[in-house]
């Protein structure tokens, strides 16, 4: 990234890309909405974001309850600190409203959400281990795989991948701290042509 001092968040730079996700806790903290945003607005708010969930071309990926993401909010934050100041860059700290990531940590973010929004709470911090177990490269492939069947908020929940990424991760034990990725190879022949969307930024922040 040019310029550190324009980094935003959770490793966001508009001056570099605009394309980004947004974590945003509700006012009231009832619930987290995560978008997918392909312009940045410095002024965004609920007002602005509330019409983009329902619709048909939403940006919203997932809505949380609170309750859940207070049981993965921590861990995950550790996890992108941890891999930012590898890469030389300020750590950042979850925050009310809106919160800005780099699209990568965005998409391993889906990941974990999308298991954990219909799981049984006691069930999430097995998703959290198994999820962690994952190398970014793998977790980048499984949103990919995931979004471009079932990546609308509501329209996709409970469907397809979405629906087995929470088997993948709140069902099966931690086995030397890894997913087994074979339960997925049935549908490699369709992600083909997905992958070429990470050959540009498979570098980054491992």
């Amino acid at each position: 990234m040019s310029n550190k001092t324009n980094i935003l968040d959770f490793g966001f730079n508009p001056n570099d890309t605009e394309h980004h996700f947004l974590v945003f806790v509700k006012p009231g903290k009832k619930e987290v909405v995560i978008f997918e945003q392909f312009q940045y607005d410095p002024q965004i708010n609920w007002s602005k974001l509330a019409y983009e969930v329902t619709g048909a071309n939403s940006t919203a990926k997932v809505i949380l309850p609170y309750l859940k993401w207070e049981l993965i909010k921590e861990d995950v934050r550790v996890e992108f600190n941890r891999r930012l100041k590898n890469n030389d860059q300020k750590v950042a700290n979850w925050k009310p409203e809106s919160n800005y990531l780099h699209r990568l940590f965005g998409k391993e973010l889906l990941v974990l959400a999308w298991a954990v929004e219909d799981a049984d709470p006691g069930a999430i911090n097995l998703a959290v281990q198994n999820w962690l177990g994952l190398k970014p490269e793998e977790r980048w492939w499984l949103y990919t795989i995931t979004n471009a069947a079932t990546g609308h908020a509501i329209q996709g929940r409970g469907k397809g991948w979405r629906k087995a990424l929470r088997f993948a991760l709140t069902e099966n034990p931690v086995t030397t701290n890894r997913i087994d990725m074979n339960v997925y190879n049935d549908r490699v022949s369709e992600a083909n042509s997905l992958f070429k969307e990470l050959d540009h930024e498979a570098d980054l922040f491992k």
